[in-house]
């Protein structure tokens, strides 16, 4: 429309102000696509070559059969003669699914940044055309005084975002995307632009999280898988203590140490609690010089629901440690090889004597490998529930164990958001805290207010004083 009246002005008044107008308004548009960069050095600048060649590396990576919800993308940024294939691997998973819109995180390579920087309108141009911003998405995550901001001249000469794009084109030609780029982040702007990407995502699932990242830079092959092993398996685990330990003691390496860390944040907050390696290689399995290489990896960020084999097994530690710590006195020596039980997640031991609860006692907001949590919560419901006696050898016979494994906590606006039977609940009021699983409310036949009053008096307040507190809303998968 803008167009047809500047082409009027044009025709009635000469080109005087029509095509100042024009001018502007064609600069204007040019100024927010962001032209290629990397095109000829890292994949071809030719479009027919380029197409020929993601189509190539996506049909050599079918998307992975996995059960589990997808939560999140990690893809590395590298030229596609040393990365593409793995990077197709990732990017394929799109492929079955209803996204519309990938926010890619990224850090900086080569400005010294402080802060998070998104690239809020207009979009990014590849020899395969032109990738529009979600301007909606990327307003929401810019907050200044947190420390994201929208300057679009941090993305000059950054390939870690550009990298990418061919390759989510050859998957969706109407893809959005939201670019983001970090470089060092303070504690605050980290919390908020994690919490704030799990908001935004949470609220649309047509949206999905792509963390872009090399890993190990420089070492001799072996030295390099050793040293992205372990960050694969910090990843698969969900476990970003584990992750910023090897990071921090350089026993693993990653240039997008935070897009990765916020990734992974925001992704438990939604819900996920393993990871799934799609492919690893590092540059010397493509050029065969094995003396300097850098490593790669595809992965999703998954929520899994555990098997009937992982229940067993939960159920049976738990089992075998009450034995073990009340007859013996001491704590049994655990370990598992299943990737799903050393993922970090938070649990609940219950147990009961025919019919009467003798200790109950969970981690809450300290998450661990879940046979971990298992065993250490079975040992304090059976020992150090401050309601109870420890329980004594000659009522384990009769005692049994239930294992609460709980999803992320959710925030409550409206007590309309909580189901009974479905939902457990955490009240923070001050100092004072309280949470009550989803199965004692349903067992119990209470409904919401006689919860929430019970809530309130567990955590040491009055009934009615449940109305001033902080209230989250959680799941949990009962084993019996």
């Amino acid at each position: 429309m803008l167009l047809k009246i500047v082409m009027k002005l044009m025709g009635s008044r000469g080109v005087g102000i029509g095509g100042l107008l024009l001018m502007l308004l064609l600069s204007g548009c040019m100024q927010n696509i962001k032209e290629p960069s990397y095109a000829g050095r890292f994949y071809p600048a030719d479009r027919y070559e380029l197409r020929d060649m993601v189509t190539d590396l996506l049909s050599k990576a079918e998307p992975s059969k996995t059960d589990g919800r997808l939560v999140a993308l990690i893809a590395p940024h590298a030229g596609y003669r040393f990365s593409g294939q793995t990077a197709a691997k990732a990017v394929q998973q799109l492929r079955d699914r209803q996204i519309d819109t990938v926010i890619i995180i990224g850090a900086s390579h080569h400005r010294n940044l402080q802060g998070a920087y998104v690239y809020s309108r207009g979009g990014m141009r590849t020899p395969l055309g032109d990738l529009m911003v979600n301007e909606k998405v990327s307003q929401a995550l810019i907050n200044r005084t947190a420390g994201v901001t929208d300057d679009p001249a941090a993305f000059e000469k950054e390939h870690v975002i550009e990298a990418l794009l061919p390759l989510l084109q050859g998957v969706r030609k109407d893809l959005m995307i939201v670019p983001v780029l970090t470089g060092n982040l303070s504690r605050e702007t980290f919390d908020f632009l994690s919490k704030r990407l799990a908001e935004v995502v949470g609220a649309d699932d047509r949206i999905m999280l792509l963390a872009s990242t090399d890993l190990s830079h420089y070492h001799d092959y072996a030295t390099a898988m050793n040293m992205d092993r372990k960050i694969i398996e910090a990843l698969e685990r969900m476990s970003p203590d584990d992750l910023e330990q090897y990071l921090t003691a350089g026993e693993g390496e990653m240039c997008g140490r935070f897009p990765v860390m916020l990734t992974m944040n925001a992704a438990a907050r939604l819900g996920a609690n393993s990871g799934q390696l799609y492919d690893y290689r590092n540059s010397g399995d493509a050029t065969g010089e094995k003396d300097n290489v850098v490593g790669y990896a595809a992965l999703g960020l998954y929520q899994k629901m555990l098997d009937e084999k992982e229940r067993s097994e939960l159920l049976s530690i738990a089992r075998r440690t009450v034995d073990d710590y009340i007859r013996h006195g001491r704590v049994p020596d655990v370990t598992t090889a299943d990737p799903r039980l050393n993922a970090y997640g938070t649990t609940f031991i219950s147990l009961t004597r025919k019919g009467t609860l003798r200790g109950c006692i969970g981690n809450v907001r300290n998450p661990m490998p879940l046979y971990k949590s298992v065993l250490l919560n079975t040992i304090a419901a059976s020992s150090k529930d401050h309601r109870f006696a420890p329980v004594k050898q000659e009522e384990l016979q009769d005692l049994e164990v239930e294992v609460s494994v709980l999803s992320p906590f959710e925030p409550v606006s409206d007590i309309g958001e909580v189901n009974i039977g479905t939902h457990g609940l955490y009240l923070v009021k001050g100092k004072n805290s309280s949470i009550i699983l989803p199965q004692v409310a349903a067992e119990a036949g209470w409904d919401i207010y006689l919860f929430l009053g019970k809530l309130a008096v567990k955590a040491g307040l009055k009934p009615e004083e449940w109305r001033e507190a902080q209230l989250f809303r959680f799941t949990a998968e009962v084993i019996r």
